[in-house]
């Protein structure tokens, strides 16, 4: 089957490819020349496991295509997904010009009928808006006789595991009343719908509202966490040990119930910004969702409030090594994490950072440029040399077990802030290190 895909960012990437593999002919069509033609060379703007084997390999197989030319996406099938950036505007709520546009853009040059796909995350109404401005694209054109339908279906990809998640997912939302339309994206999706029956048809609006609530549902477990975190924190219990008491409830269990240092990325701090200000807009006081945000934004104070305490607020001059950059491991993406938040915390404070990454190095690079108070190296080793302390803020696997003999001889003061909860805190204290979780009851407290 033929589908076009407009916008080849992270959603839109792992969606050609993924349908390439299943055997579909698949065009990506966007406006940045240089993505197009690093893609076309095989070069993946994203690290993501196991895509760049799968663009490569589709590509040379010739059912995967890149271009930036609208017209030849818009002739080449009948679906046509939009899979654009929504960034959240000035008061938070996510910016639709580039779905406007790429509609647009589709309907001047359209011939036939056409199912328009959203694939971005979008506000609720935001297939109605579609639909209008396509009606007016097409009058503008006096091809009021093209026939067109426009329906809805989020993604629900992880960062770091996204092409194991469209290959095998959970569930496909189509929000959609027309029966057509059903039976082309059924089609469309068979190959990922084989073992039991994954897809779920509802009206656009319920499938635009499914999206943002899953996603505020786990931005507030985690928030939660942190919560019950900093009580038990105050008052001397073991989050961990609450943690695997409440996760062994299977009304609860234990997925997104981890504390930690915040949560960051391109989905969930927008997407809670976005559905806030979307209840604002009728009327309707989100309490839950602004309570959600307003904890997370705290929680990403948390380790700079923890060495501030540690040091007597005395940071200037300092050097502290940080493990981790990306908001998770498995990904280079650094947007709303909380290196950023700890960083510029400590920068501002006078000290000074030395980071390292597996992956996100170069995005670091390229938000911050040079400055003579950050240092970006080569391994986890490395980071220690001249540091006062250690922070880990990302739980990579490649650090859940440190050599913490030569953690303690190597940092100028030995201590640990674990922003991530990785490590055993009697362990890390058996070794002469002083050990300061998130929530945790360290071995000093209990004494």
């Amino acid at each position: 089957m033929k589908t076009t895909i407009f916008g080849i960012g992270y959603v839109g990437l792992v969606q050609a490819a993924a349908l390439a593999e299943a055997g579909h002919e698949v065009i990506c069509v966007d406006v940045d020349a240089d993505r197009i033609r690093r893609l076309k060379q095989g070069e993946i703007p994203i690290f993501e496991p196991g895509l760049e084997d799968l663009v490569k390999r589709n590509v040379a197989a010739g059912r995967l295509r890149f271009t930036t030319e609208a017209a030849e996406g818009v002739g080449h099938s009948e679906v046509q997904f939009i899979a654009v950036g929504t960034p959240p505007d000035e008061d938070g709520s996510a910016d639709l010009k580039y779905v406007f546009a790429v509609a647009e853009t589709i309907a001047r040059h359209m011939n036939g009928h056409r199912i328009f796909v959203t694939k971005s995350t979008v506000p609720v109404g935001t297939a109605d808006l579609v639909r209008a401005r396509l009606s007016e694209a097409l009058a503008a054109r006096g091809r009021e006789d093209l026939s067109f339908d426009v329906a809805s279906n989020p993604e629900f990809l992880k960062e770091g595991s996204a092409v194991a998640d469209f290959m095998k997912p959970d569930r496909i939302i189509l929000g959609t009343s027309n029966a057509r339309t059903e039976q082309v994206l059924r089609e469309l999706y068979a190959p990922f719908n084989r073992n039991h029956e994954k897809i779920i048809v509802m009206d656009a609006r319920s499938a635009e509202l499914t999206k943002y609530a899953a996603n505020c549902m786990l931005a507030t477990k985690i928030s939660f966490m942190n919560e019950m975190a900093n009580l038990a924190d105050r008052l001397g219990a073991d989050i961990e040990d609450v943690r695997r008491g409440i996760g062994s409830d299977p009304r609860i269990g234990y997925h997104f119930i981890y504390p930690g240092a915040g949560y960051g990325g391109s989905c969930f701090p927008k997407d809670i910004q976005a559905l806030i200000r979307t209840a604002d807009g009728i009327g309707f006081d989100a309490r839950v969702l602004k309570a959600v945000e307003a904890r997370n934004r705290e929680q990403k104070q948390f380790l700079f409030r923890k060495i501030a305490q540690y040091f007597d607020g005395d940071l200037a001059g300092r050097t502290f090594a940080l493990w981790g950059l990306a908001f998770k491991p498995n990904t280079d993406d650094m947007r709303d994490a909380p290196s950023r938040t700890l960083m510029e915390a400590l920068w501002e404070a006078g000290a000074s950072v030395r980071a390292f990454d597996p992956e996100a190095m170069n995005e670091c690079r390229r938000i911050y440029g040079a400055r003579d108070d950050l240092v970006l190296v080569d391994s986890r080793e490395a980071a220690l040399t001249g540091a006062d302390a250690l922070v880990i803020v990302t739980e990579w696997r490649g650090f859940q077990a440190p050599d913490f003999e030569r953690v303690r001889t190597t940092l100028k003061v030995p201590v640990i802030f674990d922003g991530r909860n990785l490590y055993d805190p009697e362990t890390v204290s058996d070794h002469g290190i002083h050990y300061l979780g998130v929530g945790r009851s360290t071995p000093q407290q209990k004494s």
